[in-house]
């Protein structure tokens, strides 16, 4: 799995949470029925957003939805899941951009791409893809020839960059696949009136993508020597942030101008589109909080007893920062950084919250006390319910009970990223029309 938007579940309301999996397994299933089980690596979270797209403006009352059998990623459980035209385009273009990075990582000898066998065996797939890709899309009127010429002509603009090349010169293939995928949405919907937009949106998301995957990737490529848009082109971190706060802000402009309906799917693609997206930067370059683990406050004594500097970022840069600590530290300009508890207000102890507060049984912040422990099990049959737990991957993928001590744990392969912030503004949204309980300048 990879993409940019990784949204944490604790910030999802359980219908929107129920929604995003919905067309993640759709995306996976379509990949696997089309196109073999070999496919479902191509699986991202990026391409369910053309999905949600797709079903955020096709009229209410479609049977958008079917349920597929148990799957351990699902912990052995049946789901709804989507389906259709939407599942079956994300699929399309996941594949095509699927292909492009695999011959990408060739071209570079990543890894164990270096090796001659695997480079072989990595093209033929890649080709196999492309022409899946191209039957799927063609089947639903959409042409991935856009796709693969952006992706051509990508290497020949990475080779002419160097110092002073405008940096969007390099996201120009970027913006204008994903800007095509995005449109071709209204096509499907029969919105026309929407193609316009999205193809703006999706040109933005596009920068993005290819922005954010620039900024993770710097220090690694900086270490082995790898290209990087940042690099070649001698653009700094302030520079690259406030490109994509220009993006943010476009993109959400671009979706006030469709006619995308209060549906699900539709607050589904708004908070994805702009919430998690902002997340999405915001992480890339160092800045949030998250409100399920303690976090020290900007100036609080680190590990080692000295004290770790508050970075200040209120022109929205990390520059400075980064080269003067070395590592991401918490942001004073954001609300709730100062507090230990990452911003959750309700903690116990934290700021306007009494240690011993009424209306609880003496408990800190009034909380009740934790439940009884439970009787643990012994060394063999926690080594069976480890093992059954691991055999249908409860472990990484599914809340499950500790084999011994009985104790509720969150999956290994839970991500919670930077989820504290002034409001669960996910779930919020899944229950208005509009809000203002967020400080993010859309309208929920």
């Amino acid at each position: 799995m990879f993409g940019i938007i990784r949204p944490c579940r604790h910030r999802m309301s359980e219908g929107m949470a129920a929604s995003w999996l919905a067309h993640l397994c759709g995306l996976c299933l379509a990949l696997r029925d089309g196109h073999g089980q070999a496919a479902r690596i191509a699986t991202n979270y990026d391409g369910l957003i053309i999905s949600v797209l797709v079903e955020a403006q096709t009229a209410a009352g479609a049977d958008l939805r079917r349920t597929a059998g148990p799957c351990p990623l699902r912990g052995m459980r049946t789901a709804p899941v989507a389906t259709g035209e939407g599942a079956r385009l994300a699929a399309a273009v996941s594949l095509v951009l699927a292909s492009a990075k695999m011959r990408d990582h060739v071209e570079d000898r990543d890894g164990a791409y270096g090796r001659r066998p695997v480079a072989a065996a990595a093209r033929g797939v890649a080709r196999r893809w492309d022409r899946a890709g191209a039957a799927t899309g063609e089947g639903l009127g959409f042409d991935t020839a856009v796709l693969a010429d952006a992706v051509g002509r990508q290497a020949a603009i990475e080779a002419a960059t160097g110092p002073g090349t405008p940096l969007l010169t390099v996201t120009e293939p970027t913006e204008t696949a994903t800007a095509a995928a995005f449109g071709h949405t209204a096509v499907l919907a029969g919105r026309p009136a929407n193609k316009a937009p999205l193809e703006e949106a999706g040109r933005l998301f596009g920068r993005l993508a290819h922005l954010l995957d620039a900024v993770e990737d710097l220090a690694a490529d900086t270490r082995s020597g790898a290209w990087n848009p940042l690099t070649a082109t001698g653009t700094d971190l302030a520079e690259a942030r406030r490109l994509c706060d220009d993006a943010l802000h476009g993109v959400r402009l671009a979706l006030r101008d469709t006619d995308i309906a209060g549906s699900v799917a539709g607050r589904l693609a708004h908070v994805l589109l702009v919430h998690e997206l902002g997340r999405s930067v915001d992480r890339a370059f160092g800045v949030g909080t998250c409100s399920h683990g303690p976090q020290a406050p900007a100036g609080a004594p680190g590990a080692d007893g000295t004290a770790l500097p508050g970075i200040p970022v209120a022109d929205g840069t990390l520059a400075a920062g980064i080269a003067a600590a070395g590592a991401p530290v918490a942001d004073p300009s954001v609300r709730g950084s100062g507090n230990p508890f990452g911003g959750n207000p309700y903690a116990p102890g934290a700021p306007g919250q009494s240690p011993y507060a009424p209306g609880g049984p003496g408990f800190p912040g009034g909380f009740p006390p934790p439940e009884p422990p439970r009787r643990r099990r012994g060394l063999l049959a926690g080594c069976l319910v480890y093992t059954g737990l691991c055999c249908t991957c409860q472990l990484c993928c599914a809340e499950h009970e500790d084999p011994w001590r009985g104790q509720r744990r969150e999956p290994w392969c839970s991500s919670c990223d930077d989820c504290g912030d002034c409001c669960d503004c996910c779930s919020c949204c899944d229950g208005c029309d509009g809000c203002d309980c967020c400080d993010c300048g859309c309208d929920c």
